[in-house]
């Protein structure tokens, strides 16, 4: 009998987190037979996974494709060799991204960035805003406003001019949207005079916030009333330590090294570019052999996948468990 800990969480609000000692095989196996002549609990499915590639594949212009998404959040990813088409300006909610790979100038009426892989930037709600992608790929990830930082900066946003190399001001339009910025929820779209819109800046004392998860363990990056953003970084770990979030959904995205996800809902080998759902109360823990990084977005409600499944989880059996810890 493996004896594991259990840590038991809730992360959208600041309750502290209990530990439970478990006998493993007990905690990931099925339940015993059902002693009743009427159905007591809910047949489940395994958990699924959605890929995208952190390569850069030449392809025109297209919306952000989605990943997850319910009334209150939602998660894109986009890729772009380009520029947007328009500026962009969201009614709702502040709109944070993550830089996977290439680079991408963010032009806004707070500044610009100039994005490398592995950073992240918050627009908050109202912020127009464009983006130049050179074979680049990126994370969207939308929240009712107001969200905050919640780790230092690691540089901010800058009044520049040119916004990049050969920029010049072009006929371009701004479009105004709701419903977490998805495609075809635009309120209104009409033209701009770019260089006045980003010549804003220097009428603003507020600047964007480039963040980055710097240290080992679990960085707390964003927060917001319903939303909770992480970047964790994992040493080889032999998954003797399982979690149980007790008020959210979480969303698994890998960003480097591979790693396998164990949990009462299916086993399944995570690689970069990898997005999983662990549903609120499912206990899970992770099995690597080198150092990993992933995000951790966390919803207080369900969060459905809204993308094509790349692949399945398998059942739970001990020789497995055993197999891959080695």
């Amino acid at each position: 009998m493996a004896i594991v800990q259990e840590v038991v969480q809730v992360v959208c609000t600041d309750q502290p987190e209990r530990t439970i000692e478990r006998d493993e095989e007990h905690l990931l196996a099925a339940p015993h037979a059902n002693p009743f002549p009427v159905k007591l609990w809910r047949d489940h499915d395994l958990l699924t996974v959605v890929h995208v590639p952190q390569e850069y594949t030449a392809q025109p212009f297209a919306p952000p494709r989605g990943i997850y998404e319910n009334a209150q959040v939602r998660v894109e990813w986009q890729t772009m060799d380009n520029r947007q088409p328009f500026y962009h300006r969201n009614c709702d909610v502040d709109e944070i991204s993550y830089q996977i790979a290439g680079d991408r100038t963010l032009m806004t009426e707070l500044g610009v960035v100039e994005h490398r892989p592995g950073e992240f930037s918050r627009l908050p709600r109202g912020v127009a805003h464009d983006n130049y992608g050179r074979k680049e790929s990126h994370l969207l990830f939308y929240t009712p406003a107001p969200a905050r930082e919640e780790s230092p900066a690691v540089r901010l946003s800058e009044a520049t001019f040119p916004a990049f190399p050969g920029w010049e001001p072009s006929a371009i339009n701004e479009a105004v949207t709701q419903c977490l910025g998805t495609p075809g929820h635009d309120i209104t779209v009409f033209p701009i005079d770019e260089q006045r819109l980003l010549e804003h800046v220097h009428t603003e004392e507020n600047r964007l916030h480039v963040l980055r998860g710097t240290h080992d363990g679990v960085n707390w990056l964003y927060r917001s009333a319903c939303f909770r953003l992480a970047m964790v970084r994992l040493p080889a770990v032999d998954g003797r330590v399982y979690w149980r979030t007790l008020d959210a959904d979480e969303i698994q995205y890998q960003v480097s090294g591979h790693r396998t996800l164990v949990t009462q809902r299916g086993i399944v080998e995570l690689q970069p570019g990898d997005f999983v759902r662990i549903p609120l109360g499912i206990a899970h823990t992770s099995i690597s052999h080198d150092d990993t990084e992933y995000i951790a977005l966390y919803s207080d409600r369900e969060l459905p996948q809204i993308a094509p499944t790349a692949k399945t989880a398998e059942p739970y059996s001990p020789q497995l468990l055993a197999a891959l810890r080695g």
